[in-house]
């Protein structure tokens, strides 16, 4: 696999999860975005607000600078201080714009020079790695906390329960051919 193809890969897959986490936040009254189950625990506002930070550190001039910025106030985006769905929003696009826009930033030149996380050398492809890791914990926690809060009223994000069978019989009438498996999924999301 050379470069092109695994950026083309990361970047679907990168989609796939901030999709999964735009779907959670939109079945959700706004006020449901702030709730936690308690107060040791994250609601999905603060979740998404150190998302944020995050990917603001790492993917900011992510070929030149350490991904750990000295400007990032990591333990501030533990306080649950987002006040409006807009406000989280906000936070959520600007978030994943820096990391597409990094992740657009990477070619067949520069593939090769290592990134520093607080001073630990990474591949590109290890770098990259980590925060897709990173992120998809926490869309598993943007997710859960959503078919909780939601209950019976929660749109399955994936294959609904029960609904295995189908869904593979779908899938296997097809020929063997290669694609990338968030392709269908991705697909799934604009029908």
């Amino acid at each position: 696999m050379n470069a092109s193809e695994y950026l083309e890969g990361i970047q679907k897959q990168f989609k796939y999860y901030q999709s999964l986490g735009k779907k959670t936040i939109a079945q959700l009254p706004e006020e449901k975005l702030f709730w936690q189950y308690n107060d040791d625990s994250n609601s999905i506002a603060i979740i998404v607000k150190h998302l944020w930070g995050n990917m603001k550190s790492r993917w900011t001039n992510f070929l030149t600078e350490d991904g750990e910025k000295k400007w990032r106030q990591r333990d501030a985006e533990f306080v649950n201080d987002i006040k409006t769905k807009e406000e989280l929003l906000i936070k959520w696009h600007d978030g994943w714009k820096c990391l597409f826009e990094a992740l657009d930033s990477i070619n067949d030149d520069n593939f090769d020079q290592p990134i520093y996380v607080r001073n630990i050398e990474h591949s590109i492809t290890e770098a990259i790695n980590r925060q897709l890791a990173h992120y998809s914990y926490h869309i598993g926690q943007i997710v859960f906390l959503g078919k909780m809060i939601t209950g019976q009223q929660w749109q399955s994000l994936s294959i609904p329960k029960g609904k295995s069978s189908v869904y593979n019989e779908k899938r296997f009438a097809n020929p063997k051919h290669k694609a990338h498996y968030t392709d269908k999924l991705m697909e799934d999301d604009t029908n």
